[in-house]
């Protein structure tokens, strides 16, 4: 089987939908990259279910990792683009085998959830996600929805008014969902102090992340293999950078990442 050009994965965040990518997605297919937008069973959000169930972590990284395989028998390339959880997880899908995997774009990677608007009880939150008291708690969407653009933020406050998503994610994250991306972003973060992973990385994070402070780019840049680490800063967004003001710069860093 022949292969030809570039393929891109889709990993968009927490229990959301592919809608927090579209302008990524649009310039990608402008540029003449192959994207392939993942729909990964118990994460990604399905609105035909009342309840939305969670699976395991480990079958979220198996189903990057078998999509890669599929598009390697007909793309030369083939890299991966995650937002918030979803650069989580292809941090742990490249971590647990990167044959395959021509490069990773971390954007607004949340290994600590470190930024101005995390509460100061957030140490409290195992005790939610590892005890019973978790049945009592779940957590619910709250302004500013990852977005500093207040056109974009008026916008998702329509959307979740009239369904349970938007295009920042669900409006109400549970328990399952939030113990399985802890789980995940531990695995990485250890696997990160042993496992030097000699696959270009680009992550994109904004200085002003309300939820992901920079010591997640830190960590990146201190345990991934540093002749193929690379980070951009951006100036003017929040955590939901694919939506944000600097949306478009997003779009062009990417693209120029992947053909360099």
């Amino acid at each position: 089987m022949i292969q030809t050009g570039t393929a891109l994965v889709f990993i968009h965040g927490l229990c959301s939908t592919h809608d927090e990518m579209l302008v990524l997605q649009s310039a990608v297919k402008k540029a003449g990259i192959a994207g392939y937008p993942l729909t990964i069973p118990g994460y990604t959000f399905d609105e035909n279910l009342t309840k939305q169930v969670a699976s395991p972590y480990a079958s979220w990284i198996q189903s990057v990792l078998d999509l890669v395989k599929t598009l390697k028998k007909t793309h030369e390339k083939v890299f991966l683009v995650g937002l918030s959880s979803g650069a989580t997880l292809a941090l742990g899908a490249c971590l647990t085998d990167h044959e395959g995997i021509d490069g990773v774009i971390a954007l607004s990677t949340p290994l600590f959830l470190s930024g101005w608007n995390i509460p100061f009880y957030h140490f409290l939150l195992p005790l939610a996600l590892y005890t019973p008291l978790g049945r009592f708690w779940k957590y619910k969407e709250s302004p500013p929805y990852g977005v500093k653009d207040e056109r974009v933020r008026s916008w998702i406050v329509k959307e979740l008014n009239q369904r349970r998503i938007s295009c920042a994610g669900a409006s109400v994250l549970e328990i399952p969902h939030l113990r399985e991306h802890d789980r995940l972003k531990r695995w990485v973060r250890k696997s990160l102090l042993t496992h030097r992973c000699p696959v270009k990385l680009l992550a994109i994070h904004s200085k002003e992340d309300e939820m992901a402070g920079l010591d997640n780019v830190e960590y990146l840049q201190k345990y991934w293999s540093h002749d193929f680490f690379n980070a951009i800063f951006l100036n003017n967004s929040y955590h939901m950078i694919t939506i944000d003001y600097e949306r478009l710069v997003v779009s062009q860093e990417v693209v120029k990442f992947i053909n360099t």
